[in-house]
């Protein structure tokens, strides 16, 4: 028989090959971006295990290295994570308390302050907005408690997802050693060394994350704080508490923690202390956009700030603010996985064939 000529040129076929495997790609991702919001109570832990897992598993490798018990060294693991997040916690939490009431009474000045040199008078003013906010509370009374049990039972259910993560943080230690072959049963038949280097790259990335936003943030934290104690701003510790909390959201944190610093010296310092303090918060986010982040985090998958906007809108959209915290991690697995198949596939092309063929 004659060879029939082909419907399609081999370009358009090619594409067409292309677009189904991205309809497939975007659809299986659809349904576990689907099924994990469906599933939040319990894929949420889960999340925030594999987290606490990246950012203790250094420590947790040093103390089985010095023979100490798997079982032990992951209890003390845990046992150190709850001082310091608890410490930690109660730092950041005593600042904002602290000073909470001259942060808002300095924001509320500012905004004065903007309306009264933009002629704004005339269409807004800080005392009328909040008149309305109270004659709304009064107006809906009923509705205020059942917030204010709506927020109870919120705080309950943050309580038991702690919790849960810190037991599964607790096994996923004691039991990494075990992530290896379980790995290699669950893979297809000839996979399990691709589905175990995947699974390796991915957990580093995410791991190299949490170790570096965490010392940057600190370091970040610090240098603020330093620079509006020198300004004499109000309530300089609880804005670097805020600056230490917002690290953990790339760009987006930084930004409205800055704001939020310049806005208060604006109110209590006046315009020049303002610019000073705009001085310090650009000079740190230039630190550590240049100097830290290079240094700290060479070794992780680094992305564009413009991917990292792009996901933390989509984690905002679907999960709030656990989202925008969630994303990011996640985008560095997914990049890690792509970075690991990347290599896999240029890697038998790299070495050219020898004339006598294979050794």
């Amino acid at each position: 028989m004659p060879n029939q000529k082909p419907l399609l040129p081999d370009a358009a076929r090619r594409t067409a090959a292309w677009c189904g495997v991205l309809l497939l790609v975007t659809a299986v991702a659809a349904v576990v971006v689907w099924l994990s919001v469906y599933l939040k109570t319990a894929v949420t832990p889960v999340l925030l295990a594999l987290l606490g897992t990246a950012l203790l598993g250094p420590v947790h490798r040093w103390l089985t290295a010095h023979h100490v018990q798997r079982s032990l060294s992951a209890g003390l693991t845990c046992a150190a994570l709850v001082a310091v997040v608890g410490g930690a916690g109660y730092i950041v939490v005593t600042a904002l308390i602290d000073t909470g009431g001259q942060i808002v009474d300095s924001l509320k000045d500012a905004g004065q302050w903007v309306i009264d040199h933009f002629d704004l008078a005339g269409q807004a003013s800080v005392d009328n907005l909040a008149g309305n906010a109270k004659n709304l509370v009064e107006k809906f009374g009923a509705t205020a408690a059942g917030g204010v049990i709506t927020g109870l039972s919120l705080i309950g259910t943050l309580i038991a997802t702690a919790v849960l993560a810190l037991l599964l943080t607790f096994f996923f230690l004691r039991d990494s050693d075990r992530a290896v072959r379980l790995a290699h049963a669950l893979a297809p038949h000839g996979s399990g060394d691709l589905v175990e280097a995947m699974g390796r790259r991915a957990f580093e990335a995410v791991e190299g994350f949490m170790r570096g936003t965490t010392f940057i943030a600190l370091i970040d934290a610090i240098c603020i704080t330093v620079g509006l104690l020198i300004l004499r701003v109000p309530g300089a510790v609880g804005l670097g508490a805020l600056v230490f909390v917002g690290a953990y959201i790339p760009y987006l944190g930084a930004f409205l923690s800055g704001a939020v610093a310049v806005l208060v010296a604006l109110a209590d310092r006046g315009f020049v202390i303002a610019l000073w303090a705009l001085g310090v918060v650009l000079a740190v986010q230039v630190l550590e956009g240049h100097v830290l982040q290079p240094m700290i985090q060479s070794r992780t998958v680094r992305m564009h700030p413009a991917v990292i906007l792009i996901v933390l809108t989509a984690g905002a959209s679907v999960a709030g603010i656990l989202g925008m915290l969630l994303a990011v991690p996640l985008c560095a697995a997914a990049f890690g996985v792509i970075e690991e198949l990347r290599l896999r596939n240029t890697a038998p092309s790299a070495q050219p064939p020898t004339e006598n063929g294979p050794a």
